[in-house]
């Protein structure tokens, strides 16, 4: 394999793993965020704190939840990135 296809490669599970990484927490912020206007709607409640305090509280307990995980990914990336860097020098 050359070092320009192996970069791309690298490249690409990069974003893949960011991707992996971040969704989790984007996701329960969306959740959250559509219950708690869903229910400020309802209830003709409009305050704006209202919604910013559940979604820091669901995305830190998300985070911390999902941390094992994130770590095991990160760690399994950086295991192949450093495997593949020989690649780079045509070794």
């Amino acid at each position: 394999m050359d070092p320009v296809q192996t970069a791309v490669d690298l490249t690409r599970s990069a974003f893949l793993v960011a991707i992996k990484m971040a969704l989790p927490l984007l996701v329960s912020g969306l959740l959250i965020g559509i219950i708690v206007s869903v229910l400020q709607a309802a209830t003709s409640v409009q305050e704006q704190t209202l919604t910013f305090v559940p979604k820091i509280l669901v995305v830190a307990l998300t985070a911390y939840l999902m941390l094992p995980w994130m770590a095991r990914l990160l760690i399994d990336f950086s295991k192949d990135s450093i495997e593949r860097m020989p690649l780079f020098f045509g070794g």
